[in-house]
This record gives structure tokens, C-alpha cells and sequence, in this order.
């Protein structure tokens, strides 16, 4: 229960202030794919504000179509989900960027993250819980991340975690193990499309 109060009190954004951001980022696409030009922040609400690290997902029927963002907060919470919106839709090299045609079919879903934290590595396997836990991992200019729901969608063990963290680096995966590699942790909050609340 520690480890749930902590979580919360280190998010804390309400589910209206999600579904906003949510509506955001389609209409963020749409309007870049459509109009080319990258909409402004509207900053409705005093959280829309905030510096906060940002991901935005997005799938095309239960696949992944794209999913960029910024792990430390360096823009306010809208203006990040804006960026990496467009970012996640026409930018990760995974993918050919999204069209215009497929903008009905795309679902996408907004996580607002925690301040990463550094985890020794000795302390890491005992650390990190699966879901609710995401991955950094750095070595010299090479850095991977996972999201918390990765590893839960996957029913990864920590290992596993962390191994496929460092191949998303580019590394072996006992990369987390070098003693000048770097791990960091973070919490994020999920915002789905089509998400009911207050």
C-alpha cells in the first residue's frame, strides 16, 4: 500500500485533465496531417501547465502504429503530448508514418510519467515491480526505454524487463549489468481514448 500512495502522490492528474490531453494528441495528428501545422496549446487547466514527461501511443487495431515521447519533463504537459503526438505519428523509425486515411482506425492513449529515479544496479531485480514500474537504461550515447505496460502486456519477469530495455538501446541485453551503465525507473499515469470519468 507504500508503494501506492507514493504513486499517487507523485502523478495526481485527474481524469478529466487525461481525456483532454487524450483529445489532444488525435486532434493534434489530424490537424498536422491534414492542415500541416502544429496546433497551440490551449492550456485549460493549471496541470496542462506543469513540466512533465510524456508518451503517446498509438495503435491501429490492437497493434502499435507509433509511440514517441520525452521521459523527462522538459515542456509543459500539453505542449509535450502536441509533440509527441506528431512525433509518434510520423517519426518513429519503426513505422511509415500515418496517413491521413487511417486516422479513423488509430486509438491513442497519453502517459503522463513520473521524474525518472536512478536504481543501483544491485538493487534493481528487488526494486522494480512489473506494471507498475518503466525502464531507462543508458550506456555512454545509447539509451532505451520501456514503458510500465510493456512488461505487463508481455508478462515479462524483471529480467526480462530489463534485458529487452537494453535491446531497445542497441545493447546485449546483460548491458544493465556493466558498471557504467545507468538505470532509472519511473511511474506513469494512463490516459485511454474514449476514457470515462469525473
Amino acid at each position: 500500500m507504500a508503494d501506492d500512495r507514493v504513486f499517487q502522490e507523485h502523478v495526481q492528474i485527474p481524469v478529466r485533465v487525461g481525456r483532454y490531453l487524450v483529445v489532444c494528441s488525435r486532434r493534434a495528428v489530424q490537424t498536422w496531417l491534414t492542415e500541416g501545422r502544429k496546433i497551440a496549446p490551449a492550456y485549460p487547466y493549471p496541470e496542462c501547465r506543469e513540466s512533465r514527461g510524456v508518451f503517446v501511443t498509438i495503435t491501429r487495431q490492437g497493434d502499435l502504429r507509433g509511440c514517441i515521447g520525452f521521459p523527462w519533463p522538459v515542456y509543459p504537459l500539453e505542449e509535450g503530448v502536441i509533440e509527441a503526438a506528431i512525433a509518434a505519428a510520423i517519426q518513429d523509425p519503426r513505422f511509415p508514418p500515418v496517413t491521413p486515411d487511417e486516422l479513423p482506425d488509430l486509438r491513442f492513449e497519453v502517459s503522463v510519467l513520473t521524474q525518472p529515479q536512478r536504481v543501483a544496479r544491485d538493487r534493481v531485480q528487488t526494486d522494480v515491480v512489473i506494471g507498475r514500474d518503466g525502464l531507462i537504461i543508458a550506456y555512454g550515447h545509447r539509451r532505451g526505454l520501456l514503458l510500465p505496460q510493456v512488461a505487463a502486456r508481455f508478462g515479462w519477469d524483471v529480467r526480462a524487463f530489463l534485458a529487452h530495455t537494453c535491446i531497445k538501446a542497441g545493447l546485449p541485453e546483460d548491458a544493465w549489468q556493466w558498471p557504467d551503465a545507468r538505470i532509472w525507473t519511473f511511474q506513469t499515469q494512463i490516459f485511454h481514448e474514449g476514457e470515462e470519468g469525473p
